[in-house]
C-alpha cells in the first residue's frame, strides 16, 4: 500500500514532529524535578546532546522515540511506502546511537535509556521510575 498523502503534504506532516520537549521526555522530567534532582537539557559538550544531563551524578538519560530508534515494539513500525529508505534510515539511527552511548560511557558517564514506550504505559512507567531510584541509591548518590 503506498502512502495516502502527498509528498508536500508528508513533508509538512513529518516537519510538524518534535525532536525536543516531547511529551515523554516531559513526564520524565518532571518525575526527577519531585525526586530533587536537577538536570540540564541536551548538554552539547557529550556526544549525542543526551536529553537528560545530571552533571553531579555523571548520569545521561536518553529518552529515546520507539519509531526513530527502532525499538521493535508495537510503535516502532516501518512506513509501508518508501521502505528502503526507512530501513537505512532507521538503520543509521541505530548506528549513531551505540556510537554515541559508547563514547559517552567512555567518558566515565553512566547513561540510562529509556523508551517512549515505557514511560506513555503507567505500569511500565512506575517500572522506569523504581529502576531510577535504585540507579542513584546504588551509585550512592542521594536524591533527596
Amino acid at each position: 500500500m503506498s502512502d495516502f498523502l502527498s509528498k508536500k503534504e508528508r513533508s509538512i506532516r513529518m516537519s510538524k514532529i518534535r525532536s525536543k520537549d516531547t511529551k515523554p521526555e516531559l513526564l520524565m522530567r518532571r518525575f526527577l524535578f519531585s525526586l530533587g534532582l536537577r538536570f540540564r537539557l541536551y548538554d552539547k559538550k557529550l556526544p549525542g546532546r543526551p536529553d537528560i544531563v545530571l552533571k553531579r551524578h555523571r548520569t545521561a538519560i536518553q529518552v529515546q522515540g520507539c519509531f526513530w530508534h527502532n525499538h521493535g515494539c508495537k510503535y516502532s513500525n516501518t512506513p509501508r511506502s518508501n521502505k528502503l529508505f526507512w530501513r537505512e534510515k532507521l538503520k543509521k539511527n541505530i548506528l549513531r546511537d551505540k556510537r554515541n552511548q559508547r563514547k559517552i560511557k567512555n567518558l566515565g558517564w553512566r547513561l540510562l535509556n529509556v523508551w517512549e514506550c515505557q514511560i506513555m504505559v503507567k505500569k511500565d512507567f512506575d517500572r522506569v521510575k523504581k529502576r531510577i531510584i535504585k540507579h542513584f541509591n546504588e551509585n550512592k548518590t542521594s536524591i533527596h
